[in-house]
């Protein structure tokens, strides 16, 4: 996460941000901002993920990708059985 942050206005209902101040005055978070901060980072995350699982739905149907996959890991099940048993 950059290190860097810009001041933006957001229009949220009165009763979160409510309990956005109780939840930072009982501890539970360190500010109201870095409980937005928080929420908003979760929720960017959530979609990303989203995105990346729709994309691994799609290559899962594309046959030269999985051919490419299967191949792949053929080509390296030896190194990864010998990992393996270093491993334990």
């Amino acid at each position: 996460m950059s290190s860097k942050s810009k001041n933006v206005t957001f229009f949220l209902p009165v009763d979160l941000i409510e309990k956005l101040k109780e939840c930072a005055d009982n501890d539970h978070i360190t500010s109201v901002s870095a409980g937005v901060r928080e929420a908003i980072e979760q929720y960017v995350a959530n979609i990303e993920k989203k995105a990346f699982y729709d994309k691994m739905r799609e290559a899962a149907n594309d046959a030269l990708f999985m051919k490419d996959l299967h191949d792949s890991m053929s080509a390296f099940s030896a190194s990864d059985a010998e990992s393996a048993r270093e491993e334990k």
